[in-house]
This record gives C-alpha cells, sequence and structure tokens, in this order.
C-alpha cells in the first residue's frame, strides 16, 4: 500500500489532480484510496526522502514544485549516469538484449503513429531502464526512474511542441543501433546527444511555464559544464 501511495500521488500530480504548492491532508489521500492513513504517511515519508514533497507542521503537505535549475540539475546527473552506461551496455550487448531492443523500439513506433504519448513515454523509459540495467548500473536505475518523476512534475513535455514523438524516437535510434552493433563511443555520443536535447528544451519550457528572467542556454551550461 505505500507503494501505491507513491504511485498514486506522482500520476495524480502529473495529471493535474494534484497541485504544486496547494497544501494536502494525509486523510484526504487516505479517503481516495480507500485505506488507513499509516500506509499513507509511510508513502508519503518515502516522497518526502525522494524531495518530491514537504510538510507543512500540522497542516498537511504540499508538491514541491520544480524549477529550471532543478531540471538542468537532473539532467546532469542522467548525463554522468546514462551516458556511460550506453557506453558498457554496447560493450557486453547480447543477442538478448539485441532482441529486447528492438521490440521497444516497435512498440515506441507503434505508440508514436497512434499518438498514444503516455504510453510511448512509458516505453521510453523502459528502454532507458533496459541499458541501464545491461550496463549492470542498479543504482543507477533507480535514480534515473527517481530523477524522471521529478523532472514530469514540472506537468511539461517536449512532445508536440518542439518536436513530434517520432522525432524522439530519431534520437533514440543511433542509441539502439550503436549498443546492437557494440560500438561503445557512438552509444555514448548517441546518449550524451539526446540527453541534451531533451534536457535544454525543459530548461527552456520550464523557464517560460514560470516566467522567468533567466538565460536557458547560460544556465544549462553552468549546471551540465562536464558532462
Amino acid at each position: 500500500m505505500t507503494d501505491q501511495v507513491m504511485d498514486f500521488v506522482r500520476a495524480a500530480v502529473i495529471s493535474g489532480e494534484l497541485e504544486t504548492g496547494k497544501l494536502y491532508s494525509v486523510y484526504q489521500i487516505a479517503d481516495l484510496l480507500g485505506i488507513s492513513r499509516s500506509p499513507v504517511r509511510d508513502g508519503l515519508l518515502r516522497l518526502e526522502e525522494a524531495g518530491l514533497i514537504e510538510f507543512a507542521r500540522n497542516r498537511g503537505f504540499r508538491i514541491i514544485p520544480t524549477s529550471p535549475y532543478d531540471v538542468a540539475e537532473i539532467f546532469s546527473l542522467r548525463l554522468a549516469l546514462e551516458v556511460p552506461a550506453a557506453s558498457r551496455a554496447a560493450t557486453s550487448c547480447t543477442p538478448e538484449l539485441t532482441e529486447a531492443l528492438v521490440a521497444l523500439e516497435k512498440k515506441m513506433r507503434t505508440a508514436a503513429e497512434a499518438d498514444a504519448e503516455d504510453e510511448f513515454f512509458a516505453f521510453d523509459q523502459e528502454l532507458h531502464d533496459l541499458i541501464l540495467g545491461a550496463a549492470r548500473s542498479n543504482r543507477g536505475r533507480d535514480i534515473v526512474n527517481r530523477l524522471r518523476v521529478a523532472t514530469r512534475l514540472l506537468g511539461v513535455s517536449t512532445a508536440g511542441k518542439q518536436r513530434t514523438l517520432a522525432d524522439i524516437i530519431e534520437e533514440h535510434s543511433p542509441i539502439i543501433e550503436a549498443v546492437k552493433a557494440g560500438q561503445s563511443a557512438k552509444a555514448a555520443a548517441a546518449m550524451r546527444d539526446h540527453l541534451t536535447r531533451t534536457g535544454r528544451l525543459l530548461v527552456t519550457q520550464a523557464i517560460a511555464a514560470q516566467g522567468l528572467d533567466l538565460n536557458p542556454d547560460q544556465l544549462w551550461t553552468d549546471l551540465t559544464q562536464g558532462y
């Protein structure tokens, strides 16, 4: 039930059912899920540890809004973890990994053709997770999955704005092909290009959405320098 609470809060924020900055009570969440307050508190405590919510003493909790600085930092961490992971996955690619990569790319293309954005990004996450797993970066997988949730709490997406779902697939294809071919340097470079493009777009969107007077290029450079 603790995991159920965490999944509910994440999904509700992404869908807009729960708003960032607004106070909610443990009782509200317990009533919505039809469960006792104890697992709700446990789930919220874990979300607090992940930096997604904060408690207001005797008043409830609120969702912490993710700032453009957070987005840039998140992608600097993803670059540090996923670029070398792509290289290692290519170095040790197996027939089973190749088969799984091909299957996921096919699913992403099918979802893109149907304009099924939620399904598409579920497969997108599965693909990144698969590559991290192939690189034996198990802690990295957990960290990246939490970072992706934090990014989605912004409520922004590059899909349908600066690029289509088909465009996003074309960023993933070089990663997949390089891993399958055992080309570690190309896999790393393709992953870096993909994450950099995504991160820069999301930083720009976050600045615009929050009406901040910031230079997105400078912010990105400051927080991702070295990656």
